[in-house]
């Protein structure tokens, strides 16, 4: 079934201007003043059964006016010609350089700006009577628009066509050629999916295409102001585009692939299979240096430390830290480990990520909290962890517990902390994280283990700086004493995967999970005793690989996540809501959250779900838009593609005309949303 993507007031507005124009075309675009000028050239001369080249080639009087493409966009209207032509001469379809875009409040339309010229064959039948020259004549009717007002055009084409032999003459053709999109040599294919027009375009894969966009010939098929997707799977570019309300499904396609450096490619296209998945290509500038954003992972990695998604692991730190105040070797070998584990850590969590996007899955940051398995492990490893802290067993070999230096432990922490700390993206972390889902593989690793360098910075510093290590309060019986009061921010962790996975299952979830945490402790606490006896438990253990075995058995199907009222009244997040609200001239404030973002969650409490800002958006009329990430989306995460970004939080407003959203910093203030609502009223004159 095909959903509305676009808002009927663009039909709408299109439909009444295009209609409008084509009315006052006939009778009274002779009277009106030229403001793109249209002459007819002929290349050179034709004989029966052959044939030459025509062109029609557009000025406009300044730069300001702009003429339309063949399928004009949301409003507008193409060039239409009516011919007088001689018995046995006829003209084919006239081929058109790559369009531009140009957004004008939500109408997205298809324009030529400056001079341009759309060519076309003339051919002259085996039989045909002209044996001299004759007069080739035509009546043009076209828009000429500025960004105000548009006015109807007429046009009296008439040019002389020489029949016979010769050479053809006129050099200008040569210009309008190498303008026009060039046709593909193999033939596209197309596949209607679900609300969207997936194409599949042949072009090597050596050639860079910078930031494409497809024009689609066929009308009223695709939103045209929606966000284009765009991978690269081999030698083929793929396409997936929004389709258009009450799209019909076509039985063929044709349009221009625009490359980022102006050259059009045009092409037909056929019913067939897409392939999936694919190398993203980012479609929302250019990506800065990647010095630079190597630089911002690591600052992401480093702010990590300290933002409030990160605190459930700070007891891990804490011990580490401590671990790290004895021999100087020590204290390097420890740091280097770390540093080790949480870099390996999230270069695996960033290659597992670009590998399952390649395969055509839908997925951004923190992809392994939006899978209800995994979150399920982290309770009961938090479980596990907090009767560690507490003393219940010993796990062998980990640097945390105090039982002597281990590199091992040491890494294993270190892999624990990245995988917990990664939820949320801090700042400097969206740009870093939005650009590795588009660069090459390699690169791309780079910025995920710049990142848990960030992370492990610390770690290291203390680890090979002794004026910093020398401050760290020496080893002794404390450690012991501080680790277990450590087992209350990770006993806090595992309550609050327990309200996840009440969120995501429902009280199924959260009772199958706490049965199984049970059984998880009565084995600890088992194994524990034997640690302290110095003999084995094997059947302790049995009990652990048995409840492991039973996640996998007793969880039935995950729930969709529970919707919650709030302060603010907000509609679910999707691309036709939101160019809904904007196409009625309203502000619109946008939040991409997840259950599992403890960032998102502080921001809703501190900024969002508040008095004070629910009156001020109220009082500018704003629509409030609300994505929910916490399961996976496959179109939240397109649209978080779209906006070069990889997790959550997200926040946009967008201001009533405004071509681009403002995005707001990842951390808010309470005043943040609420000073942009006050001042967009005080513009709209809703308040004084």
């Amino acid at each position: 079934m095909i959903r509305a993507t676009l808002p009927s007031v663009r039909h709408v507005v299109g439909a009444l201007l295009a209609a409008l124009a084509a009315l006052l075309l006939p009778g009274v675009a002779s009277a009106q003043e030229t403001f793109i000028d249209a002459r007819l050239l002929v290349e050179g001369p034709v004989q029966p059964g052959g044939e030459t080249r025509i062109a029609i080639a557009f000025t406009p009087v300044s730069e300001e006016w702009h003429g339309y493409w063949s399928n004009p966009g949301d409003a507008g209207l193409g060039m239409q010609v009516e011919w007088d032509l001689p018995a046995g001469v006829s003209i084919g379809a006239f081929r058109y350089p790559a369009p531009e875009r140009l957004l004008i409040g939500e109408l997205m339309n298809h324009v030529f700006e400056g001079d341009y010229a759309v060519v076309a064959p003339l051919r002259m039948a085996q039989g045909a009577a002209p044996d001299g020259p004759f007069t080739l004549r035509g009546t043009a009717t076209y828009l000429a628009c500025t960004d105000a007002v548009c006015v109807p055009q007429e046009a009296q084409l008439r040019a002389v066509v020489a029949v016979g032999e010769g050479e053809r003459a006129d050099a200008r053709f040569a210009a309008f050629q190498s303008a026009l999109a060039a046709p593909l040599d193999r033939p596209a294919r197309f596949a209607v999916e679900g609300d969207r027009l997936r194409l599949a375009i042949p072009l090597p894969a050596t050639l860079d295409v910078g930031s494409p966009h497809v024009f689609i010939e066929n009308r009223e098929l695709v939103d045209y102001a929606a966000p284009q997707v765009f991978r690269r799977n081999g030698d083929m570019l793929t396409a997936a585009i929004p389709l258009a309300r009450d799209a019909q499904r076509p039985g063929r396609l044709a349009g221009i692939v625009r490359l980022g450096d102006g050259t059009g490619l045009s092409f037909e296209a056929a019913p067939g299979a897409v392939p999936t998945g694919g190398a993203p290509i980012r479609t929302g500038g250019e990506l800065p240096a990647w010095w630079m954003l190597i630089g911002a992972a690591l600052l992401g990695g480093l702010v990590l430390n300290i933002m409030p998604c990160v605190f459930p692991i700070l007891s891990l730190k804490a011990l580490s830290l401590a671990k790290a105040g004895g021999a100087e070797h020590t204290a390097r070998t420890d740091a280097l480990a770390y540093a080790g584990g949480v870099v390996i850590a999230c270069v695996a969590l960033g290659a597992v990520l670009l590998a399952l996007r390649a395969s055509g899955e839908a997925i951004g940051w923190a992809f392994q909290l939006q899978e209800p398995g995994v979150v399920v492990a982290l309770f009961l490893l938090a479980v596990a962890l907090t009767a560690n802290f507490l003393g219940a067993f010993e796990i062998p070999g980990m640097a945390i517990t105090g039982g002597g230096t281990s590199r091992r432990g040491s890494f294993a922490t270190g892999l624990l902390a990245a995988f917990v700390a990664t939820p949320c993206t801090g700042p400097f972390m969206a740009a870093a994280l939005g650009a590795a889902l588009v660069l090459p593989w390699p690169l791309a690793l780079g910025l995920f283990a710049a990142l848990g360098l960030g992370l492990a910075l610390p770690f290291l510093l203390i680890g090979f700086v002794p004026a910093l290590r020398t401050r760290l309060p020496k080893p002794g019986q404390w450690m012991e004493t501080f680790r277990r009061w450590m087992a209350l921010p990770m006993g806090l962790t595992a309550l609050a995967l327990g309200w996840l996975l009440w969120r995501i299952g429902g009280l199924t979830w959260v009772t199958i999970s706490v049965g199984l945490a049970l059984i998880v402790i009565g084995a600890l606490i088992r194994i524990g005793e034997a640690q302290r006896q110095s003999r084995r438990a094997l059947l302790p253990g049995l009990a652990l690989v048995a409840a492991a075995g039973l996640a996998f058995l007793l969880f039935p199907e995950p729930q969709a996540p529970n919707s919650e009222a709030g302060v603010l009244d907000t509609q679910p997040f999707s691309e036709a809501a939101l160019a809904e609200a904007r196409a009625a001239n309203r502000p619109v404030f946008v939040y991409f959250t997840a259950d599992w973002c403890v960032t998102c969650k502080v921001n809703e409490g501190v900024a969002i779900e508040t008095e004070g800002t629910a009156q001020a958006l109220e009082q500018a009329g704003a629509v409030v838009l609300r994505g929910d990430w916490t399961r996976r989306d496959p179109a939240i995460t397109a649209f978080l593609t779209q906006q070069g970004v990889a997790g959550v939080p997200l926040y946009l407003w967008y201001a009533p005309g405004a071509a681009r959203p403002e995005r707001l910093p990842q951390v808010l203030t309470p005043r943040s949303i609420r000073d942009l609502a006050t001042a967009s009223a005080r513009q709209d004159g809703r308040i004084r």
